[in-house]
């Protein structure tokens, strides 16, 4: 492939590095200067992702916006960057969601407040790399590299036991990152490069075949990373700890968009790269997920830490996500992958709205809580909204999503009928432990003083514009899905009639 010039995802992929140094030439006194900078950066970032959504052609199904620059060429490594329907959404919500991690920021963190927001758009710079990066290289170094603001973030910045949640955070994530590094080795040497495209035709054609069991290895080394960072039961341990002792925008990042670096893998590289191998594990794969779904919603509730609840409660989300990319079909993974953008919505404003009252309160017990709609109505009425959302009320952003996965799940030809019908049951269960949460915080009487003082802290701006974009997402896309949907369907499709051939030799063996 030749060289190609300078494209819109280039240009957006080095905004945030950009900000990041302009910001090393502030001096550290003059910290409204550089809140200012970090925000501007990111909302430039967004209008950015919104030009490539403009330009990007929903009808191909092909990699779009692309600049590809030999880098490495003895070695068959390039820089090699672009969006196609399996990313665009991402990367437009990774944009999105920054400004809202940076308004939440903007009194609560009051120490170092120049590395803080360097290590913000650092952060910014490599997730979005991640979701454009084309070469297998490319990609993990801007995976790796997202540890490192992160490790900072939840160890500089964290509650009492960050250093513990950090180091748990790098050494998971490290550990399944070594096994990707293996496979991506052993595939840029058999394919001859490590450009995805290629690599994904050659598998498609025929010209790069696996020994026998060799497939399954592969598959197997990128999907632990995944499933680490998702993360998948049993692999999970670290997020609550991360979740919990992480800042507010800390948890609006990972929950927004960090995990989902993890299932946007499994669509971009295992399903592609290894069809045969994930027609085989997807009843594997199902059976996680399924256990994951009904395992965090019953942790969530017997959670009496409202960010805690809220961090389990991811597992829960994103074992639909899983279930409904290995469902394999068309409605599965469109369903995932605009539930990866609800889940970003939803959980990362249930983050912010306990980060909201752990500024104002200093605890994140339930029992410190009580009446707080009464106190600070406007905020309850935002609250009780996002609630509905996850919970998936028709109507709203998590309906859409969930409906999608369990009908692609139910139309599958490698999964049963009994994992949509205990996927169901995760539905039920996420309502018990979401209104568990809404009671407990903003129902019943007003019966501590702390709790009647909330009268005279109402919400600042910054909050309100934090919050006020995601609530504008959750109806939009409950309301309006097609034409979410129509930004991927193209890609899905081709990605599903690649895997067609193996669903088929599967449910007719």
């Amino acid at each position: 492939m030749e060289n190609t010039g300078i494209s819109l995802t280039t240009l957006t992929l080095f905004v945030p590095l950009i900000g990041m140094l302009v910001l090393l030439f502030i001096p550290r006194s003059q910290e409204h200067t550089i809140r200012w900078v970090s925000l501007a950066t990111t909302v430039i970032t967004f209008v950015m992702t919104l030009l490539m959504l403009a330009a990007f052609n929903s009808g191909d199904p092909d990699l779009q916006l692309v600049t590809y620059m030999s880098w490495i060429p003895q070695w068959g490594i390039s820089y090699y960057v672009g969006v196609d329907g399996l990313s665009i959404l991402l990367v437009l919500m990774t944009s999105f969601i920054m400004p809202s991690a940076i308004l939440v920021s903007w009194k609560s963190i009051k120490e170092r407040v120049k590395l803080y927001y360097a290590f913000m758009l650092l952060l910014q710079w490599a997730m979005i790399g991640v979701f454009v990066a084309q070469d297998l290289f490319l990609f993990y170094i801007f995976w790796e590299v997202t540890l490192i603001p992160m490790y900072f973030l939840i160890g500089i910045w964290g509650a009492e036991n960050r250093v513990y949640a950090a180091v748990k955070f790098f050494l998971y994530t490290m550990a399944g990152s070594i096994l990707m590094l293996l496979a991506i080795l052993f595939l840029g040497n058999e394919g001859g490069t490590f450009a995805v495209p290629q690599l994904v035709e050659a598998v498609r054609n025929g010209t790069l075949q696996y020994a026998p069991g060799i497939e399954m290895l592969l598959f197997v080394g990128f999907a632990i990373a995944f499933a680490i960072k998702v993360p998948v039961w049993p692999l999970h341990s670290w997020l609550p700890d991360a979740h919990v002792q992480a800042p507010t925008a800390g948890s609006v990042i990972l929950a927004g968009i960090l995990l989902k670096m993890g299932t946007y893998g499994f669509v971009r590289f295992n399903l592609p790269l290894f069809p045969q191998a994930s027609v085989e594990a997807a009843p594997v794969v199902a059976l996680l997920a399924v256990i994951g779904i009904l395992y965090g919603a019953w942790v969530s509730y017997a959670q009496d830490d409202a960010k805690k609840l809220v961090a389990y409660s991811s597992v829960s989300h994103l074992g639909f996500v899983m279930l409904g990319i290995f469902a394999l079909t068309a409605a599965g993974i469109q369903g995932g992958i605009l539930q990866m953008v609800n889940h970003g919505i939803s959980t990362g404003a249930l983050f912010i709205l306990v980060g909201i009252l752990y500024e104002r309160r200093h605890t994140k017990a339930l029992a410190a809580f009580g009446g707080i709609w009464k106190v600070l109505p406007v905020f309850g009425g935002l609250s009780l909204i996002f609630v509905l959302s996850s919970m998936g009320l028709p109507g709203l952003n998590g309906f859409v999503g969930e409906f999608t996965i369990l009908l692609g799940a139910m139309g599958s030809d490698v999964l049963s009928f009994f994992f949509t019908f205990f996927a169901t049951l995760g539905v039920i269960m996420a309502a018990i432990y979401l209104l568990y949460l809404f009671q407990k915080i903003f129902m019943g009487p007003v019966d501590k003083p702390e709790n009647e003082a909330l009268k005279d802290q109402p919400l600042t701006w910054q909050e309100y514009a934090a919050l006020i974009p995601l609530l504008i997402l959750v109806f939009w896309i409950g309301l309006q899905p097609a034409g979410w949907f129509a930004q991927m369907s193209a890609s899905v499709s081709q990605l599903v009639a690649q895997i067609g051939p193996y669903v088929q030799l599967a449910a007719g063996g």
